[in-house]
């Protein structure tokens, strides 16, 4: 470990004057003064001058002397002698990185790191943070855990790209830790994988690449728990950053390390039952009543073996079905067996009648135990079929313990050390499994349940929701310190969130954990005897025991009992058969019967048609029948007014907003997020809300979700997340009532000005339970129409409920928007008609005010028509008029010539025929003659002008009041024939 000093060539300059003017003082000698490098100058040269080690010594320094170039440097195991400016190797003992700086010991704060506290940017002035720092604690640096914030940096000047590289343990998300690099310019080089992940289980290794120049290293923490429980602190060690130009001295080896040969890098650790000085070439052996670990600077003497070095535990059953009893010394073994009042390793061997078998598994010849097969159920004993019409209760039920389960494993974790090879941490032992001693009291000695998921469907009761699965276990710990017990929960063993646990000593007891997600496929309990690190275990007798695990409906279980199927199976296959989606299975018959319209199965295995539940208002069921959605679309009618249809598509998208600041105790601010996605069909995005801060990512889906979010120094990542839950994830309807499904929206929480339009309300309900909310989470979206509003995300909350909620549990939101009013019909506008004018006129359509309502029908364009005036009409009428008089006029001359006509031959035949009864005139006194038609035509037809033929019809008539006309004799017209007929 080293540190380079770089002083300028003016601070020599300034001191030679005066050691000019101390003639009197004796000349320097090699031990009086030593060489250091000057700045680089723009070449990239440098000077070596002598620097005195204490002022007005001596006189006579050295002259400075050109130095090496900037870009020289020395190779791993060798150092550069200032004397000659060659790279030398390493003596034994002693190790270089080379253009490296390496900080393993932590006994104090390593020179050239600087570590201080101070509050938060929004935490509480008044506190006092000076003393939140990092603190050295041997071989590591341990970060503060309180709510300041705590910053370790350090800084270097590299000459060539280089790395840094260092060993964090963090294992509790409630701290914030975040490392970054920043260059001469406060810029930092690296924001993207700034924050640390979690590490659980083991010692995280973190390396980062530097660039040429000035670099500033930060480690930065700041704990952030709104429960104010206590915290584990952050770990830091074996930092080491490569690419500084040179080294000026080798390093001894720290005690428990050696190096055997000149020229090393680095040193080894001693192995067990070794130990070492500083500076040690080798690793010397410890006395045969003595003892070290790994890497110990010194030996212990070994202490008289007691009760508690060593464990039992049990053989797997054999032939006969027996069982034997086997003692085993605590590895690695410190204890010795000759040091007087020592005791003795027990016998082993002793055998004992085995345990049955635990419940769906049989035993076989051999008295080994076997699962039965997927359609069988066993008490522990022997394997039967399930009835026709039922199906094996699948699951894991542990309550005998004579071999570990497969699924299940143990392992140790060392907080302070992980080089040991111990694997085993919990053992059998017949009617429980219990924890072995450790190598240290503070080792963590987990056991692990591994599960590959959890079947589809489970019977529901009526009336109540179905559970995915549960587990539940009986344990007792028997501590006489502070130990603690974990029962943890996650997606693998390595990543795990706390679900419960327990402090010191705690008799037998059971507990219960609902299984709600199939991505929780592991379940861990972890033993700690105490936090407070020793080498010496003085805590062994401490234990923890489990008496069983039974875990329900999990893949690839056994049974220990069946259950009565949805829909009676074929009696070829006693492997259960679901009802078809939408089915409900009668208690009576076992048969499946349809669930009414718009209905879906409120549970997993539906029995009796109480499963089958209504939809809410203005929902309808999904295509699988497992819950109600909405299209988006709302229509309701007033009373006296016509149907009003909305669309709320536009506001599906997931739409988030943050409510105003919140403060702990310690005065640091964080907000409330929530997400929410108001409707939408089956291939709707669902909100989410995610936790960005722990390695796990938790992320939780539904319609209404919230999480926690708190303000950040990152420049590209304003805020950092935790804490999701869900509000909403079931759709309970869609309507304007202000109460439904036992959910209300009072309207005092949001008063409107305007009464001309209903609020839309939305309501959600979510099924995650928790103590303060024994029936679930609530949230209601109250959706008001405001055309004004131009942004989608005007959300607000109540004004007396800063939060979103007043009792904690059912949360109001109002949403106002354009796309919250009703869509436009051809009743929201009105037509205005205009003059005629220049014979057009224009039809206008103008909305009606005040507009209440956005997109659908828009305004139809301005109609533009030809029309006419009132004096064009009146000349149009009067012309008509004329024409119509002139033609009656016509006709009624007409129609009188005709009958003129007919009445003078009428009165001809009647003359004719005078004095003659029943008999008809001669030719010469006939009326109607052949052809005389066409002879009065003619005479019509003659050349006489129409005044002419005027004056004829008013000649003088005879006496008889009939006009005179000539006739043709009768007697030539015969005469006329004759002739005719002689030629």
């Amino acid at each position: 470990m080293g540190h380079l000093r770089i002083c300028a060539l003016s601070a020599v300059l300034s001191w030679l004057p005066f050691a000019h003017s101390s003639a009197d003082l004796p000349m320097c000698k090699g031990s009086d003064y030593h060489f250091e490098y000057t700045e680089c100058d723009v070449l990239g040269s440098r000077w070596r001058v002598a620097i005195p080690n204490k002022a007005e010594t001596c006189t006579g320094l050295p002259d400075p002397v050109k130095g090496t170039l900037c870009t020289f440097s020395c190779s791993e195991g060798e150092f550069l002698d200032m004397q000659s400016q060659q790279c030398q190797k390493c003596a034994a003992g002693t190790y270089s990185l080379g253009t490296s700086v390496a900080f393993d010991e932590w006994d104090i704060l390593p020179t050239g790191f600087i570590t201080h506290g101070m509050t938060t940017s929004e935490g509480n002035a008044f506190i006092n943070c000076s003393n939140s720092t990092w603190t050295p604690k041997g071989d590591y640096a341990a970060s503060n855990t309180d709510e300041c914030t705590a910053t370790l940096s350090y800084a270097v000047s590299l000459k060539t790209p280089g790395a840094l590289s260092f060993e964090y343990f963090y294992p509790d998300s409630s701290i914030y830790f975040e490392f970054f690099v920043q260059n001469d310019q406060c810029q930092a080089t690296d924001s993207d994988s700034r924050w640390m992940r979690i590490s659980e289980r083991n010692w995280s290794h973190y390396k980062i690449e530097l660039s040429t120049g000035n670099n500033v290293m930060y480690w930065r923490t700041t704990t952030f728990s709104l429960l104010g429980s206590a915290v584990k602190p952050v770990l830091l060690r074996n930092i080491q950053v490569s690419g500084v130009a040179y080294t000026s001295e080798c390093f001894h080896c720290k005690p428990g390390t050696h190096s055997s040969t000149a020229g090393s890098a680095r040193c080894a650790p001693c192995p067990a039952d070794t130990y070492s000085n500083k500076g040690a070439t080798v690793c010397h052996d410890c006395e045969s009543d003595s003892y070290a670990a790994p890497g110990s600077g010194s030996c212990k003497p070994r202490p008289a073996c007691t009760e508690n070095d060593y464990f039992y535990t049990h053989t797997p059953c054999d032939s006969e079905g027996k069982t034997q009893l086997m003692y085993k010394w605590i590895e690695p073994k410190i204890c010795s067996e000759t040091v007087e009042g020592a005791v003795k390793l027990p016998a082993s061997g002793k055998k004992q009648t085995c345990p049955p078998c635990n419940p769906g598994f049989f035993v076989t010849n051999s008295s080994a135990c076997e699962p039965c097969s997927n359609d069988s159920y066993s008490d522990g004993k022997v394997c039967e079929k399930c009835p026709v019409g039922t199906e094996p209760l699948l699951g894991f039920e542990y309550k005998w313990w004579t071999t570990m389960p497969r699924n299940m494993e143990s392992s140790v974790l060392h907080q302070e050390f992980s080089n040991s090879d111990r694997r085993t941490a919990w053992e059998v032992a017949g009617e429980y499994i219990y924890t072995t001693p450790g190598v240290q009291d503070t080792d963590y000695l987990t056991l692990t349940l591994n599960v590959p998921g959890y079947r589809a469907q489970t019977t529901g009761k009526d009336n109540e929701m179905s559970e995915l699965s549960r587990i539940t276990f009986v344990f007792e710990t028997l501590c006489t310190a502070d130990c603690k017990f974990y029962f943890l929960v996650g997606y693998n063993k390595w990543n795990n969130y706390l679900v419960e646990q327990w402090k010191g000593r705690n008799s037998k007891q059971s507990y219960s954990y609902l299984i709600q997600s199939n991505n929780t496929v592991s379940f861990t309990w972890t033993f700690q005897r105490t936090e407070e690190f020793s080498m010496d275990r003085n805590l062994s007798t401490d234990a923890a025991k489990i008496y069983s695990i039974h875990i329900t409906n999990v893949i690839g279980g056994v049974a220990s009992q069946c259950r009565r199927c949805a829909v009676t199976p074929d009696k070829t296959d006693s492997s259960c058969v679901p009802c078809p989606p939408g089915h409900y299975m009668v208690n009576a018959t076992g048969g499946c019967e349809s669930c009414p319209p718009n209905t879906y199965i409120r549970s997993i295995q539906p029995v009796g048609e109480a499963a089958c539940v209504q939809c809410g208002p203005n929902t309808e069921r999904n295509r699988a029948y497992t819950a109600c959605l909405s299209d988006c679309t709302f229509r309701v009618q007033s009373s006296g007014k016509a149907v009003q249809t909305y669309d709320f598509s536009l506001l599906s998208n997931v739409t988030g907003f943050t409510g105003s600041p919140r403060f702990t105790n310690r005065g640091l601010r964080y907000f409330h997020h929530f997400n929410v996605n108001l409707c939408g069909r089956e291939s709707r995005v669902p909100a989410s809300c995610v936790d960005n801060v722990t390695e796990s990512g938790k992320v939780v889906k539904g319609y209404v979700c919230q999480s926690t979010v708190v303000p950040s120094d990152i420049r590209s990542q304003s805020m950092v997340s935790s804490q999701p839950f869900v509000i909403g994830d079931t759709l309970i309807g869609v309507t304007t009532e202000t109460t439904l499904g036992g959910i209300s929206s009072p309207s005092w929480m949001f008063p409107s000005a305007s009464l001309q339009l209903p609020d839309v309300i939305f309501y959600y309900k979510s099924s995650d339970t928790t103590q303060a909310c024994k029936q679930g989470r609530s949230a209601t979206v109250r959706l008001r129409c405001n055309p004004t509003a131009n942004i989608e995300d005007l959300i607000t909350l109540p004004s007396k409920c800063s939060e979103g909620t007043c009792d904690g549990c059912t949360f109001h939101f109002l949403w106002e928007s354009q796309h919250a009013c009703p869509l436009c019909t051809t009743d929201h506008y009105r037509e205005i008609v205009s003059a005629c004018i220049q014979g057009i006129q224009r039809i206008t359509y103008v909305w009606q005010q005040p507009l209440q309502c956005y997109g659908g029908e828009s305004l139809p364009p301005q109609k533009v028509s030809a029309c006419v005036t009132m004096d064009v009409w009146l000349k149009l009428g009067v012309s008509i008029g004329l024409i119509a008089a002139l033609l009656l006029i016509s006709l009624s001359c007409y129609f009188w010539k005709k009958t003129r006509k007919l009445q003078y031959k009428y009165s001809r035949l009647m003359m004719s025929s005078e004095g003659k009864e029943c008999e008809l005139p001669t030719a010469d006194s006939c009326a109607i003659m052949e052809g005389e038609d066409a002879e009065d035509d003619l005479m019509d037809l003659t050349h006489k002008s129409f005044f002419t033929k005027i004056k004829s019809f008013s000649r003088e008539r005879t006496s008889d009041g009939f006009d005179s006309v000539p006739l043709k004799s009768s007697y030539k017209h015969q005469q006329e024939d004759e002739e005719e007929e002689e030629d």
